[in-house]
């Protein structure tokens, strides 16, 4: 037989397994990105794999685009392109040293005068974008873009410059949240469970899932979705559980959850696999090639979480 170049894998799961229905749907739809990631993460796969699949949505000025996060279109960089490459990065235990200092002098170069980062910069106009997702000549800063990224930073120990006003920034925006919606409490919650300051992030941790549970943005009993309002905005049925908030058992968001409900919650997650073996988009979908890519995103990071909770996935 001729040799692929491709890693030696272990035995495929036993059949009919989460993993291994999981299996069969990423490598019938998903891109090489998600095939690799997959491979990695439940198919002892390479690492460098993963990486050099990623390097093909890096741009010359050290920012990612070419669709890595599925919504935005088009070849230009873009912070939220950025973030998810560098999650991609964490999760292969690879997010540091030069390539991450190169990311970094992207971040600042896009920055906003308050030294954060705005969800879209302006050069996406003309580009194909999901139309919930407005484009402006002057972008506010934003915590959905910038907590994820600086909370990622402090958590590979990684130090530079924009690091300071960033984490700045991030602190001020999770002090005055006293509205929300549940994309920028995960953000928030990314963000405080890698701050450094570890008492004020569990003190701000602790008032937001107060907040959380007062406005009822966690949906807590998956058998009475009625009863917990989705987000102005959100597509129908949009809702998010408490493992949306608390993807591993280490997250300061778990503590807002009893262990009921948490139980409840992984249930839910578990049984929302579908008959390809691919876990269904619950925001809104707007263009066919956009769900066909986010599926296997979506799936891999359903198998992750499942895994972290030590829910039997195959």
């Amino acid at each position: 037989m001729a040799d692929t170049g491709a890693s030696p894998l272990p035995p495929t799961p036993p059949a009919h397994s989460p993993l291994s229905r999981a299996e069969h749907f990423v490598w019938l739809t998903a891109r090489v990105l998600e095939q690799r990631r997959f491979a990695y993460h439940f198919l002892r796969g390479d690492a460098d794999a993963v990486e050099t699949a990623l390097a093909a949505y890096r741009n010359e000025d050290e920012g990612y685009g070419h669709a890595l996060e599925p919504d935005l279109r088009g070849p230009v960089s873009q912070p939220l392109h950025t973030g998810h490459a560098l999650r991609v990065l964490d999760s292969i235990g690879r997010c540091g040293g030069q390539r991450v200092e190169r990311v970094c002098r992207y971040l600042t170069s896009v920055s906003t005068a308050d030294g954060a980062l705005p969800a879209i910069h302006p050069s996406q106009r003309g580009y194909p974008t999901a139309p919930f997702v407005p484009i402006v000549d002057d972008p506010p800063s934003e915590l959905l873009a910038t907590g994820p990224v600086v909370g990622l930073l402090h958590r590979n120990e990684v130090w530079h410059a924009w690091l300071f006003r960033a984490t700045d920034f991030c602190w001020q925006a999770v002090d005055s949240l006293d509205k929300s919606h549940p994309y920028e409490i995960e953000a928030a919650v990314a963000f405080l469970d890698s701050a450094p300051d570890r008492s004020r992030a569990k003190a701000a941790a602790d008032r937001l899932g107060r907040m959380v549970r007062e406005h009822r943005l966690a949906a807590l009993d998956p058998e009475r979705l009625e009863a917990f309002p989705v987000a102005s905005g959100y597509a129908p049925g949009e809702h998010h559980f408490p493992h949306d908030y608390a993807k591993t058992p280490e997250s300061l968001a778990r503590a807002w959850f009893t262990d009921e409900e948490m139980s409840r919650s992984l249930d839910h997650l578990a049984n929302e696999q579908e008959a390809d073996g691919g876990w269904p988009v619950r925001w809104r979908q707007w263009a066919p090639g956009t769900a066909l890519e986010c599926r296997p995103m979506v799936t891999i990071e359903a198998l992750r979480t499942l895994r972290a909770y030590g829910r039997p996935i195959g």
